[in-house]
């Protein structure tokens, strides 16, 4: 479908996108109604105040929604499957462990912040925050520093892999609306994203665990426990915390030992390695380095195109994860079914927000909303970061933050002229900067940091906030200056 002819001048079609923002935020913060049907009703009544024709409305709602589903939903409920495979067989605590002894106990905060990273790759910020506090609860007791100190390392690696990264829901939707190159997303996600974590969240965590003394806390204390005590595989029925018996002692002595290091870390790398092939193939094709029409780029941007990459790595880690190590087909599917139903709202609010910016594209704003740019000489970079950001404050969702930022400027996107792929890219990573930033207490985040650390209101506000305040503007800049010079 085309987009239809506006039927009001700019200032109006300004008005209405400034009402609709206020609308929909009104609906989520105040009214608590569910983001996916403030979406949908925000675009409805966008798209009758835009005066698009009645015969064109559902089409232009449905039109922004599959389009944006017919990606997203494939790369986020893969990404799910993929890291409840890893979570299920232990993956985390490997990874955990084996990085704090090749680097040693002084920098244990280190070793968990970059065990954090890669299983932040598949595995959404709350999961992975969940996964990972037992073990950081469990080498801040043993090493007695503060928890700060392995708490926001591991924490601010979570939400820069959730905001900066694919699959992630927030950065593939924000990349499928502006049109930007998910593999390029991916790769310029992991450049900046990396070193934003070592400087906003590591070195950072460091310092706040010297300022704030926070003792280790006792709500996971079983579990701490069970890393601690972890059993020894050569006592027959051993097993972790409370001995088990009858059924359950004969289910723990027989569960499979988690698998290497080296496994888990090949997996991870797996569908990064086959998305940077069909990036660098694109790219030498379209430089003429290589025929574009020879055989092997051709299947070389298949299996790296990001959905397949993530299948294949499924797959792979279906029988590495979970049949090699004993599971029946049966449990391994339902491990797999598991991580569908905590993602389903996200991939809806997300195909919501792609059916809120295609509603503003037919309708003329986004087209005006680059004028407006164009007058006052914000570059299209600096608008995304400052938009995601007053959405961020406002709703508290970083991942409602990004969908919603990306609909609004991906018209401007679209009306801007001479923007290379690079740069499409780099926007999104601007966006997630500003979807990152100042999160308080309208965000989910926010609240589970604050009690999982059982911290209060204030030293959350002083450590937590500071933290993604920090985490948000360092990778702004940092593609701010790679849009200067790329």
């Amino acid at each position: 479908m085309t987009d239809v002819e506006p039927a009001l001048s700019a200032g109006p079609l300004l008005l209405i996108a400034a009402a609709a923002v206020a609308v929909l935020l009104f609906l989520i913060m105040k009214v608590k109604l569910h983001a996916f049907l403030a979406l949908v009703l925000v675009s409805f009544l966008v798209a009758l105040a835009a005066r698009v024709p009645l015969d064109d409305v559902v089409t232009t709602m449905t039109t922004g929604f599959g389009s944006t589903l017919a990606s997203v939903a494939l790369l986020v409920g893969i990404g799910a499957m993929l890291g409840r495979l890893f979570e299920h067989s232990g993956g985390a605590q490997v990874l955990a462990d084996s990085l704090i002894q090749r680097f040693g106990e002084q920098r244990a905060p280190l070793a968990l912040g970059v065990a954090a990273l890669l299983f932040g790759f598949p595995i959404f910020f709350d999961a992975g925050l969940v996964v990972f506090l037992p073990i950081v609860f469990s080498v801040a007791r043993r090493l007695g520093s503060s928890l700060l100190t392995y708490g926001l390392p591991v924490a601010g690696a979570f939400a820069v892999m959730h905001a900066f990264v694919p699959p992630h829901p927030g950065p593939v939707a924000a990349a499928e609306l502006v049109g930007a190159d998910i593999g390029l997303v991916l790769v310029f996600g992991l450049l900046i994203g990396v070193p934003t974590w070592f400087l906003g969240s590591y070195l950072f965590g460091l310092w706040a665990g010297k300022k704030f003394v926070l003792p280790v806390p006792n709500i996971l204390a079983d579990e701490a426990k069970a890393a601690d005590n972890a059993p020894d595989p050569s006592v027959e029925g051993s097993s972790p915390g409370i001995a088990a018996t009858g059924p359950d002692r004969v289910a723990t002595a027989t569960r499979p030992a988690p698998p290497s290091f080296g496994t888990v870390v090949s997996l991870l790398l797996l569908p990064m390695v086959l998305i940077f092939l069909n990036t660098g193939l694109t790219t030498l094709a379209t430089n003429g380095t290589v025929d574009e029409e020879s055989l092997v780029v051709r299947w070389g941007q298949v299996i790296g195109a990001t959905p397949i990459a993530l299948l294949l790595t499924v797959l792979v880690a279906m029988w590495v994860l979970g049949r090699r190590r004993g599971d029946s087909g049966a449990e391994v599917e339902s491990v797999l079914n598991s991580a569908l139903g905590p993602v389903c709202a996200i991939i809806l609010i997300t195909g919501a927000g792609g059916m809120f910016g295609g509603v503003l594209r037919a309708s003329g704003i986004g087209a005006a909303l680059a004028d407006v740019l164009g007058d006052i000489g914000l570059p299209v970079i600096v608008a995304a970061f400052v938009i995601a950001a007053l959405i961020r404050v406002a709703q508290g969702s970083a991942t409602v933050a990004l969908t919603t930022a990306a609909g609004l400027i991906a018209p401007v996107v679209e009306a801007s002229e001479g923007l290379s792929t690079v740069d499409l890219a780099l926007v999104v990573i601007a966006i997630a900067g500003g979807a990152t930033v100042l999160s308080h207490v309208n965000d989910s985040g926010f609240w589970l940091v604050s009690r999982f650390f059982q911290m209060d209101e204030k030293t959350t506000l002083k450590t937590w906030t500071v933290m993604e305040t920090l985490l948000g503007t360092i990778g702004f800049l940092l593609a701010l200056v790679l849009s200067l010079f790329l």
